[in-house]
């Protein structure tokens, strides 16, 4: 082919240029938002190496179905690491997860921990038997707003009733992820796992009038899941407690 008689299709051209501009034009933020009233943060503490853990990891995912998910309740299952001797290091799992377990457990005198083990709103809480709504207490909280993109995650929370220093943490969560098992207690088993905490992180959040704030990086992760949501709660310093929480889908990975 002559290179100097070579005249390329125009609509060749015009198809290049606008992939192009698709490709660097930035994709609208995700938005989530929390109702007024507090949205309740269920911790579940759980391990792939303990064999009372699948019941309570598959009713956790059947929460996912429910109506009131990210604007009554959220899920988050934190995989701790002391099971891990056993024989199956559960991938999921980070002293982080079950330091925080730990201080849990110290803030109400328990004597020990164990899995599956929930928290309801930084309380210990029973899930056998229970009825989550039930236990949910809808009380004014003041709105949590996050814009995030694929650079940079925006927090703002917004309330009168506090004038105590906040920070806030970013969860992101993983759904439909499955483990074979291959040693441990559920040797031989296929695990499936939703609202798993793939990633923590924590900022301390400026406050200006009643309006608190913050930014940080979007989270990142090396485990491949068939969907992902971000979830955000406040809490003032020194507490887990949280104040507010929320959380939406995230579809930026």
């Amino acid at each position: 082919m002559n290179g100097a008689n070579f005249k390329p299709d125009a609509r060749l051209v015009l198809g290049i240029v606008l992939a192009c501009l698709t490709s660097a034009a930035p994709a609208d933020p995700v938005v989530i938002e929390s109702p007024p009233q507090r949205v309740s943060l269920l911790e579940l503490y759980t391990s792939e190496g303990c064999s009372s853990c699948p019941p309570a990891d598959r009713w956790v995912s059947s929460l996912k179905n429910e109506p009131g998910l990210w604007q009554r309740f959220i899920p988050v299952s934190f995989h701790v690491d002391y099971w891990d001797y056993i024989g199956w290091p559960d991938r999921f799992a980070s002293p982080a997860y079950t330091a925080r377990q730990y201080q849990h457990a110290s803030y109400q005198s328990m004597r020990t921990v164990y899995t599956p083990g929930f928290f309801l709103n930084g309380r210990e809480w029973r899930w056998r038997g229970r009825d989550l709504g039930e236990d949910i207490i809808e009380e004014a909280a003041g709105v949590l707003g996050l814009e995030a993109t694929k650079t940079e995650i925006k927090i703002q929370f917004e309330s009168d009733n506090t004038g105590r220093s906040l920070s806030a943490s970013i969860a992101l969560l993983g759904f439909g992820i499955e483990t074979q098992v291959e040693a441990g207690e559920n040797a031989g088993r296929k695990l499936r796992h939703d609202f798993v905490v793939l990633s923590v992180d924590k900022v301390r959040m400026q406050r200006k009038g009643d309006v608190y704030s913050a930014a940080l990086n979007p989270p990142s992760t090396a485990v491949d899941a068939g969907r992902y949501a971000l979830v955000a709660w406040i809490n003032a310093e020194g507490s887990q407690v949280p104040i507010q929480a929320a959380g939406g889908w995230w579809e930026l990975m």
